[in-house]
């Protein structure tokens, strides 16, 4: 007996989603077993030494910050980004196709400038040699994350808005 074979997906479906979101999906696997891990072993230290790892809690902070701008560049490139349904759905298709390239393209401003802004402050805690509150690593170290993350939002927001602009419009 034979599988029944599944119907093929129409063809503009192929370009309704980004050709890959491993990145995305690795980082946040590895983002949060490392969280996972590093809270289980903070508390059997806790619970057997009624000392814990001064570190911890300071890489736990910049792990959620990394995990909050993973899932952000895979919300935007899965086009599940927030939006107000009642303006985003409503009204004629070309109307929505707007507001979705009008959407895409602010996004993508936002997180290209504030990649651009991020570089800055990057390069003010490397000169002025910042260093942690915590445990008193530069602070270089957990920044120079925030451009590179706002930089992958900004051109999955791009991705995002080609994609809108190259599918037919709606009847």
């Amino acid at each position: 007996m034979s599988q029944p074979e599944l119907p093929s997906p129409p063809d503009d479906a192929a370009d309704a989603t980004p050709r890959s979101l491993a990145l995305e999906d690795w980082l946040t696997v590895l983002t949060m077993a490392a969280l996972a891990l590093i809270t289980f072993a903070n508390v059997l230290v806790r619970y057997f030494t009624d000392a814990s790892f001064a570190w911890t809690e300071e890489f736990s902070v910049f792990l959620m910050i990394v995990l909050a701008l993973v899932g952000g560049s895979a919300a935007v490139a899965r086009d599940r980004h927030i939006r107000i349904e009642f303006f985003s759905s409503g009204g004629s298709a070309m109307r929505q196709r707007r507001l979705a390239q009008l959407g895409a393209l602010m996004v993508t401003v936002l997180f290209t400038l504030m990649a651009a802004l991020s570089v800055r402050l990057v390069w003010d805690d490397y000169r002025y040699g910042e260093t942690s509150p915590g445990i008193g690593v530069p602070q270089w170290w957990y920044s120079i994350w925030y451009p590179v993350l706002t930089g992958l939002i900004a051109w999955r927001a791009f991705g995002l808005l080609l994609r809108i602009s190259r599918r037919p419009p709606a009847p």
